[in-house]
């Protein structure tokens, strides 16, 4: 009878760590989240990352609409006014309540000097507090993707960053450590357990959230694992569930791989080439005296010896759609063929700018470029100094970690640099505002990492971030591109498409904006 007893106690403990098991989401990328800083950085993986934890008064579906999230409803007053109502009973993770100063204190710290979301939050006007539940922004003048720009700035809990002494986001250019970059707490779905940069993250489902979980995940435990071979050998063999890039090349075989399944779609994310166009001598050339970057010859010499087709095709293998347009997506410009043109690939064309130039025999310069953050990255940046030797240009390709990589440009420590922008908004606006711009206060001009000065385009630019009526932005937008595209002030690429690969008994929900939502995945 004891032997029974305790042979039932031991297949009902077992059942239970099945069960236990199969709630448990187990994924991986290339690369790790940057800081659990919400305002720290702003780059998609770790937004995504931080977006389980945090949230944004308004939130985007599925089909990237925006919907109530910790506001649950609001109206304009004219094109200066925007009052919001907050969702009632919301408490942080901690325990802190959710209310009005919360959000005056998330929005004015997401303006700090130190926060890589500072153009989109100073783009919300002036915040304040009406009642615990009511706040109230009031705009300098017309924003026309309020809204979009709301969608952008997590809330945190304002005792709980004074006490922990984080009431400015963390200075990650400067590699400062903080209580907010490793500990985290907000009022979504998911609850950080325990971190390890690099390593492991490791989440729970938080039981006193306010909303509603689609699937039936409890647990997930991220784990970056950079090589490709390994992120697809973890996937095949179960040890991971989920994978959010799979490498192209490989794409293929994992279809006719019976325990995996592709899901797949093109991601809001323009790839392009930034250029020092500042300093009179670049940083890393062999170039004395002179800047060949300042030479729009010599910017469109290399765009013209890109072979952008055999990037699609034999390094891409299809998984790629080339553009002309330094723009996320093609309705950021109306689907304009004449801003998505591309320069033609034509080497004899390059040859003659570069002589004309007065750079006939080329020179060597140093392209950084990332090694765990966009498709292909690293060999992106080597198949384009092999294109460009055909015009004797040498490039050294510099590739690191993107913890690496971003402190990196954000110092302007660059003359040659591979960038991916991209998310969940599609209207050119939080593309044009940090690239397109002169480099300026309040965050303008911020990835404008090439340090180009063009007071027309910059002053375009400005105008079209506040125009209201629609028909006179497109216009403006359209000048804008074309002339952007005119002086090449950056390099195109190509727009990447995103294929996810799971476990057959994984569901899950594909976004363009590359955003895995645990809430919506289930395991059966």
């Amino acid at each position: 009878m004891r032997r029974s007893l305790l042979t039932a106690l031991a297949a009902l403990a077992l059942a239970a760590g099945t069960a236990t098991h199969a709630q448990t989401l187990r994924w991986a990328s290339q690369g790790d989240a940057q800081t659990l800083d919400p305002h720290a950085q702003n780059e998609l993986f770790t937004n995504a990352m931080n977006a389980q934890i945090y949230e944004f008064l308004v939130a985007r579906d599925k089909q990237l609409k925006i919907v109530p999230s910790l506001a649950t409803a609001w109206k304009q007053d004219g094109p200066l006014k925007w009052t919001f109502q907050l969702r009632r009973g919301v408490k942080f993770h901690e325990g802190e309540p959710f209310t009005a100063d919360d959000v005056v204190f998330s929005v004015q710290r997401a303006r700090e000097k130190t926060s890589q979301i500072s153009a989109y939050a100073n783009a919300l006007g002036e915040v304040r507090k009406v009642d615990d539940f009511t706040v109230e922004f009031r705009l300098a003048e017309p924003n026309p993707i309020f809204l979009e720009h709301l969608n952008t700035v997590y809330i945190m809990s304002r005792a709980w960053s004074e006490k922990n002494k984080v009431t400015r986001p963390q200075d990650y250019t400067n590699k400062e450590e903080t209580y907010a970059a490793m500990h985290a707490n907000g009022t979504g779905p998911w609850q950080l357990v325990s971190r390890a940069p690099d390593v492991k993250t490791v989440f729970k489902r938080h039981a006193g959230w306010w909303g509603t979980h689609e699937g039936n995940v409890q647990e997930v435990v991220y784990t970056p694992i950079k090589s490709d071979a390994t992120r697809v050998a973890a996937l095949i063999s179960g040890e991971v569930d989920f994978v959010l890039d799979p490498p192209p090349r490989d794409v293929q075989r994992l279809r006719g791989t019976p325990a995996v399944k592709v899901i797949e779609g093109p991601e809001n994310r323009v790839l392009f080439i930034g250029m020092d166009q500042a300093r009179d001598q670049l940083l890393y050339s062999s170039v004395k005296g002179r800047n060949p970057f300042k030479d729009v010859r010599v910017r469109r010499a290399l765009y013209q010896a890109i072979d952008i087709e055999a990037i699609r095709t034999k390094l891409m293998n299809g998984q790629a759609a080339p553009t002309g347009a330094v723009v996320p997506s093609p309705l950021g410009t109306g689907n304009d063929p004449d801003v998505e043109k591309r320069l033609p690939f034509d080497l004899a064309a390059a040859r003659k700018l570069m002589a004309e130039a007065g750079y006939p025999q080329g020179f060597e310069v140093t392209l950084d470029c990332p090694n765990n953050r966009y498709v292909n990255d690293e060999r992106l940046c080597v198949a384009l100094a092999g294109m460009w030797q055909k015009i004797n240009v040498t490039v050294r390709v510099n590739a690191m970690p993107k913890a690496t990589y971003f402190p990196k440009q954000e110092k302007l420590d660059t003359s040659m640099y591979l960038l991916g922008w991209g998310g969940s908004i599609t209207d050119p606006e939080t593309i044009i505002t940090p690239i397109y711009r002169n480099r300026a206060q309040k965050g303008v001009g911020e990835y404008n990492r090439g340090n180009f000065r063009d007071d027309e385009l910059d002053a375009m630019a400005a105008a079209s971030s506040r125009e209201a009526d629609p028909d006179k932005r497109r216009a403006l937008l359209k000048r804008i591109f074309l002339r952007h595209n005119e002086q090449v002030y950056h390099i195109p690429l190509h727009r990447q498409f995103i294929p996810w690969a799971a476990r057959q008994n994984v569901t899950v929900v594909h976004r363009p904006d590359n955003w895995l939502e645990w809430r919506w995945v289930s395991l059966k």
